[in-house]
């Protein structure tokens, strides 16, 4: 009998010479696996996000299978497993409201399974953030590998990208500037290779918050999922997860609050997504790291945005990969005094030691730091009587002159209110209004779908109006652009001030000077708020259920209030 008492977690399983190393072992064997597997090599679980229901994801099993080619040349035992996959383009009410179920469900699967390492194939917008929240209660070694994203999308020589390009083409149908054969006839061109977003939407941004936190390996964040460089980076993962857990790194020492506000910068330089702050706040609370709304805007607020891509911009993630891709950007942060150079990552090598080399090939695609695309691209996090626990905007994807503004509450009450009146002729509006949406928070829709970037009225657009103010509790698509006031907290369906907002009532956004005011008197604030009730659950069993009783809001990570903190992976008990 061979040696199997080395220690290892999977050893609990495998290293047994008794009925129960029998037992696992023999099961394991009906696929094929030599004896020699379970002498006591790591064993590296590929946490797999591949469904054909989530596109974004749809090409990970020739990803997983790279990484296996990785982990076997590096002397450990791959063993791949699935969890839920939430596909944001196809899936409602909103992945939002499954990223927790899923983050549970890769927590369980960690700690239930004979596994010291983990791969996490991500992807599509919310698989990022519920892998690494579901990793991060477990604190194993880990690396992160995202899926990448799709070639530029062309439409009659014009670069388009997903997402963006349906907002834009939709609002030109609705004003006359484009035909609905023009608007259908650009659908095979906006996705025209396996990969997620090719904008700089949630889905990019989360990429490049992976390799800013150094939880995925150096160039991460842009090669095309098309590209071959992407399988060779999947290969490479698969080699270094084994060195990772024959030195015993774990998750938290590369995650740490060094790392978090590395990627709070980035995101600001990349002009990111709005998104990410709630899935960063989520993440850093399952590791009981104290990051909150206060480190976006003391961090962030003032990065300018380097990143010339869309929705901000003019190009797409395939042209920031040629130019350079993450490297370049880290490197003119950390030459600008923005980058905790000595942040480990999971190459064994400090982020600094990654980037301090990297040279950009188009500056027109990355720019200088002394010469920015945009010279504030950092989330501005808003206070006031009409989000006492905070609100965001994305100044690099607002019109300038919207930035200081006064105007008139035009309110929906529901997201179904707002759909059956928006492009009413008869909707009392004009483009001096504050467009108001409520109850389309956690609670409130439930899991604060991406409705918060309202399209503007038919007969604005028609007039040529291109952006409003608007207002609401819920998120908007990374891909998506406009003055969008957003995450309002507390939300409207927790009895939050956004609940009182009446038609009428004058609106006030001060974005240089972080306010949002509700310019009505506090004695009839508290009139409203004594005739306010909530509204009637959702859904009163299951999981939807238990999400509404017990999600946090926006402010926090909108994470379940059991999960956070750390709890590890103790080996399972054996019921044998």
């Amino acid at each position: 009998m061979t040696d199997r008492k080395t220690k290892r977690r999977s050893t609990e399983w495998f290293g047994k010479a008794d009925k129960d190393g029998f037992a696992y072992r023999s099961w394991m064997k009906n696929q094929g696996i030599p004896d020699d597997h379970f002498d006591g090599r790591p064993v590296i679980g590929i946490c797999n996000t591949w469904s054909e229901l989530t596109p974004c994801n749809a090409h990970f099993r020739d990803i997983a299978e790279r990484v296996k080619h990785g982990v076997l040349e590096a002397g450990g035992f791959p063993v791949e497993f699935p969890v839920t996959s939430t596909g944001e383009t196809l899936m409602r009410p909103t992945t939002m409201l499954f990223r927790n179920l899923v983050s549970m469900d890769v927590e369980e699967s960690i700690r239930g399974y004979p596994i010291d390492g983990v791969v996490l194939l991500v992807g599509c917008d919310k698989t990022t953030p519920a892998l690494l929240m579901g990793a991060a209660s477990c604190d194993l070694p880990t690396i992160a590998l995202s899926g990448g994203p799709m070639l530029n999308g062309v439409y009659r020589g014009e670069r388009i990208g997903s997402g963006t390009h349906v907002w834009k083409f939709d609002a030109m149908v609705k004003a006359g500037e484009m035909t609905l054969e023009e608007f259908m006839g650009a659908e095979a061109c906006n996705a025209r290779s396996p990969g997620h977003c090719m904008t700089m939407g949630t889905a990019s941004t989360m990429a490049s918050m992976v390799e800013s936190l150094g939880i995925g390996l150096h160039t991460n964040a842009a090669i095309p999922a098309a590209d071959s460089r992407r399988k060779v980076l999947a290969q490479m993962v698969g080699r270094r997860i084994v060195d990772l857990v024959n030195k015993d790194v774990r998750m938290s020492q590369i995650m740490t609050r060094e790392a978090f506000n590395n990627a709070v910068r980035t995101n600001g330089a990349i002009g990111g997504s709005t998104n990410a702050v709630i899935h960063l706040l989520a993440v850093a609370g399952r590791l009981g790291i104290d990051l909150s709304l206060d480190d976006w805007h003391t961090l962030g607020k003032d990065v300018p945005c380097l990143v010339n891509l869309m929705p901000s911009g003019e190009f797409l993630m395939e042209d920031f990969y040629y130019a350079g891709g993450l490297p370049v950007v880290l490197r003119e942060m950390g030459e600008n005094g923005l980058l905790h150079k000595d942040a480990l990552t999971v190459n064994g090598r400090t982020i600094w030691d990654n980037v301090h080399d990297a040279e950009c090939f188009d500056r027109s695609v990355i720019h200088a730091f002394g010469d920015p695309f945009k010279d504030q691209g950092g989330i501005v996090v808003l206070r006031g009587n009409l989000a006492p626990q905070g609100a965001v905007l994305k100044p690099s994807a607002a019109s300038p002159e919207l930035m200081q503004h006064r105007g008139r509450a035009v309110v929906f009450e529901t997201i179904e209110d707002y759909n059956a009146r928006i492009d009413d002729p008869d909707l009392d509006i004009d483009e001096s209004c504050v467009m108001v949406l409520k109850n389309c928070g956690p609670k409130g829709y439930p899991g604060m779908a991406e409705v918060g970037n309202m399209a503007l009225p038919a007969k604005l657009l028609q007039k040529g109006v291109t952006d409003m103010v608007r207002i609401s509790d819920a998120r908007m698509s990374g891909t998506a652009y406009g003055t969008v006031v957003l995450h309002t907290a507390p939300e409207a369906a927790a009895g939050g001030p956004l609940a009182l907002v009446q038609d009428g009532d004058q609106i006030e956004l001060d974005v240089a000077g972080g306010r949002l005011h509700l310019d009505v008197p506090d004695d009839e604030l508290e009139r409203r708020q004594a005739g306010w009730t909530p509204p009637p659950p959702h859904f009163p069993r299951g999981y939807v259920n238990m999400y509404v009783n017990h999600v946090l809001q926006a402010d926090e990570g909108c994470d379940l209030d059991f999960l956070v903190g750390s709890s590890g992976a103790p080996v399972a008990r054996d019921i044998h």
